[in-house]
């Protein structure tokens, strides 16, 4: 059974772990050097569990990844548009948790006062794009070769879709 439950302190470890072990596969971020849970206390309590939750997932009530809606751009014409991060534990990978926390985003993301949500997702992270586009979501944005990592320019597509 899969649950969405409101991220705690105490969640942080686990969710910077889970987020730096994604780091050396330069799929899923930007970051090229792990950070630390002192690093992410502020984006912790950036997140306000009405309006942008910061969610564990737990599968058969283990923590199996995280999403999180933030704010895409500070100015408050963007207020209803969010951006989506969904990170899953290696051991978790291919059991279709993405697709299950997509599918509880589909039902509840208006609850959060959201009518649009947007994912950044590196043009080479195919797994993610196909994931996303399965779930409606259309590419509204490309960023050619902005992203370096290791000598190397990458794409970013901008997927978003509205509620």
């Amino acid at each position: 059974m899969i649950e969405f439950v409101p991220a705690t302190i105490e969640d942080l470890p686990f969710i910077v772990q889970v987020y730096n072990q994604t780091i050396p596969s330069r799929m899923a971020t930007g970051d090229v050097e792990p950070v630390s849970v002192e690093d992410r206390i502020p984006w912790f309590k950036s997140h306000n569990q009405q309006t942008r939750p910061l969610l564990v997932i737990k599968v058969d009530n283990q923590q199996a990844g995280w999403v999180s809606l933030n704010d895409f751009y500070d100015r408050d014409s963007y207020r209803k548009l969010a951006e989506v991060s969904i990170y899953i534990h290696p051991d978790f990978r291919g059991q279709h948790v993405g697709s299950q926390t997509l599918d509880y985003l589909d039902q509840h993301v208006t609850d959060y006062d959201i009518d649009s949500v947007v994912s950044l997702i590196f043009g080479h992270n195919q797994p993610s794009l196909r994931l996303f586009k399965s779930h409606g979501y259309e590419q509204w944005g490309l960023l050619p070769k902005i992203a370096e990592m290791d000598g190397n320019k990458y794409d970013l597509v901008i997927l978003g879709k509205h509620f």
